[in-house]
């Protein structure tokens, strides 16, 4: 017996292809999640309202200080004695977007916290609204520079789908997982998930310093 039988490779493809979907699905969408709810919460940091401010940035270091799998389980277990149930795939897109929006929202502030504090104070010369400022004036400069950031974030939550096997989830990992014990051969399907991840993480990446290299121009100086 060979080492690696590329036609047991080739058989395993379409029940990858499968798992690569949920994959990719669960990055997307939880990643779009994170960023949307991340930036939410790196507002409500900034806040002038204590009441605000202080349970916002205790929430974001709660779910920076404890692990993913962790939040998974609590979520997936812990929900529907609440009253609310949800699929395991959705589950699990949400506990990715929770995590990661935390730490999104650090990236986010950093990016408004380095805009110079002559363009908060120019608004307010042209009685603009705080919304307003930061809306129109404030993140449009902030969130060019901490594209890097959030796209490491992206390529991170995307290595980081294999946990959601633990909630039943079928993704690429838990597809190979099946296939090696149902056939005791385990060295293609890891294999060919180990190539699709350093790929798709490849494409992520390529992907991202293209968008940075596009919205440069409206970083700011």
């Amino acid at each position: 017996m060979s080492l690696f039988d590329w036609d047991y490779a080739l058989e395993s493809l379409p029940l990858l292809a499968g798992g690569l979907k949920v994959t990719v699905q669960a990055t997307v969408l939880g990643m779009a999640f994170a960023l949307m709810v991340g930036l939410v919460l790196a507002l409500a940091r900034r806040s002038r309202f204590t009441l605000i401010s202080w349970p916002t940035a205790f929430i974001i270091e709660f779910i920076r200080s404890t692990p993913l799998l962790v939040q998974i389980y609590f979520l997936f277990y812990v929900l529907p004695t609440l009253g609310l149930t949800m699929s395991p795939l959705a589950t699990g897109i949400l506990g990715l977007g929770l995590h990661y929006a935390a730490y999104c929202s650090e990236v986010y502030r950093a990016g408004i916290e380095s805009i110079p504090r002559g363009q908060w104070e120019a608004a307010t010369a042209l009685n603009l609204s705080r919304l307003t400022t930061t809306l129109k004036v404030i993140l449009p400069q902030a969130i060019p520079p901490v594209v890097p950031a959030l796209g490491n974030y992206l390529v991170a939550m995307f290595k980081d789908t294999p946990l959601l096997s633990a909630i039943t989830v079928l993704e690429m990992l838990q597809q190979a997982k099946i296939l090696g014990a149902e056939s005791f051969r385990y060295t293609e399907p890891l294999t060919l998930v180990g190539v699709a991840f350093l790929v798709m993480s490849l494409i992520a990446a390529a992907g991202i310093r293209t968008l940075e290299t596009k919205l440069k121009p409206y970083a700011a100086t």
